[in-house]
């Protein structure tokens, strides 16, 4: 009995290490740029367009640069970040041997009704509860902030089939499409950088709200800026939602600082991080024709 007792007693002992043991500290997240190399993908309306790989890849890129850049605590692993062919089979390999814990798969649409256009987010069937919710926010955030028009979340009834890629991987996955290349409107928009930019920064934002309620002890802000200079677009006396209605049309993130003065406006919002001033003018520029006119450099090492 003593010897039962004694075991029971150790085990008790480690559980505590052992749940400290099991907390995550950070995340992993595989963006997969769909198609590539031998595999075009779907084709543009407009000959002259970029076809659907190369699109899927400037967006992808562009995400994982988002996450690198304004999240901490995050790893991001690609299945491709170049023009080269992946596998159905290898995608899934990659995000499963990885053992990431979210799949974003990026591709564009097409249709035989030129008029139809907009962005879809497809899980492999509505039991991923958190897939689902995790498709419903960025969603929202297309509708919203990204001003495009939300086709809803699909799923394997409303395809008709499954996707490989949502089907077999172990972790949290969407496919999200970005629009339709056989909209000849829309097509314009995704082979336009600015464009590219809105949509990468509206999955961007889904994917910190989403991870951000699943993960409430992992801070993913970014503790200090990387790079000498900054945007100051405004400053105010009580912290601001940095998605409220005076930021949502920036195609750019904005970042709220609290910061220590004997002034009474104790917070401002930044944008962007430069090595240089000269690299900012572009984006101030942007930003002044954009409703903040008093836009300026500053320095953030300060």
């Amino acid at each position: 009995m003593r010897n039962i007792n004694f075991l029971i007693f150790s085990i008790f002992l480690l559980i505590p290490s052992f749940i400290t043991f099991g907390q995550k500290k950070k995340v992993v997240v595989a963006i997969d740029a769909g198609h590539g190399g031998t595999d075009p993908g779907h084709l543009s309306i407009n000959s002259k367009l970029l076809p659907e790989k190369d699109l899927n890849l400037a967006i992808a890129n562009l995400v994982a640069e988002y996450i690198s850049k304004y999240l901490s605590n995050v790893d991001v692993v690609h299945t491709r970040t170049d023009d080269s062919f992946v596998s159905l089979d290898d995608r899934v390999d990659i995000a499963n041997n990885k053992r990431v814990d979210y799949f974003i798969s990026i591709h564009c649409n097409a249709n035989d009704r030129a008029a139809v256009h907009g962005t879809e987010t497809h899980v492999h069937n509505l039991g991923s509860v958190k897939s689902v919710r995790f498709a419903s926010i960025l969603e929202e955030e297309f509708a919203s902030r990204a001003k495009r028009k939300s086709r809803g979340i699909k799923d394997t009834k409303d395809r008709e089939h499954s996707l490989q890629v949502l089907k077999y991987t172990e972790m949290t996955s969407v496919l999200i499409e970005c629009g339709f290349l056989t909209n000849n409107r829309e097509a314009g928009y995704l082979n336009t950088v600015a464009g590219q930019e809105v949509l990468a920064s509206a999955i961007f934002r889904g994917f910190r709200a989403f991870i951000t309620g699943e993960h409430p002890k992992i801070n993913f802000l970014e503790p200090t800026p990387k790079g000498e200079y900054s945007i100051q677009i405004m400053s105010s006396k009580v912290p601001l939602d940095i998605d409220e209605s005076a930021f949502r049309h920036l195609k750019y993130d904005v970042v709220r600082q609290e910061i220590s003065s004997t002034n009474e406006y104790k917070y401002r919002y930044i944008v962007g991080t430069f090595q240089t001033r000269d690299e900012s003018s572009e984006i101030l520029e942007y930003l002044k024709k954009n409703g903040f006119k008093d836009a300026i450099v500053i320095s953030v090492k300060n």
